[in-house]
């Protein structure tokens, strides 16, 4: 079995570790003024994580989450509550169909403290190495 080697990400609010495999991006923001952390791999998965106030609780906010997404094209495959980092969380699941292109959305949303923190892999390639890989990087998830 091959070893997998992580780097820790840290922002003031949160921290996770990722595989060394996945390259940090300077963050879009002005694009996205909430972005925290920008990580690929490769040219076909893309991993924007996300951090804002809110005053919605995670029921109230799964909605407009689901949404979101289909307002935009996508069509949602799944989207659940389930526990993940030890916090409860919206894991969703939906694909994206553009002109250009179409893409799988992974999706984890936490609301902790009056903050939300949401996770979301674009790919192309959606491949078992690299869910595992979104999956242990989701795990580690820790806010600071």
């Amino acid at each position: 079995m091959i070893k997998i080697e992580f780097r820790t990400f840290k922002s003031n609010k949160v921290s996770f570790e990722y595989p060394v495999t996945w390259e940090v991006e300077k963050a879009n923001i002005s694009n996205n003024p909430d972005c925290i952390a920008t990580i690929s791999k490769g040219e076909e998965n893309l991993l924007n994580v996300v951090e804002f106030p809110t005053r919605a609780d995670i029921e109230e906010f799964k909605p407009l989450m689901e949404d979101l997404i289909t307002d935009d094209g996508g069509v949602i495959i799944s989207s659940d509550f389930v526990l993940k980092a030890n916090k409860e969380a919206i894991e969703l699941h939906a694909v994206m169909y553009t002109p250009q292109i179409n893409f799988d959305i992974y999706t984890y949303v936490f609301i902790e403290e009056n903050n939300i923190y949401i996770f979301e892999l674009r790919t192309v390639d959606g491949s078992d190495e690299v869910l595992k890989e979104y999956d242990d990087l989701i795990n580690s998830f820790e806010i600071i």
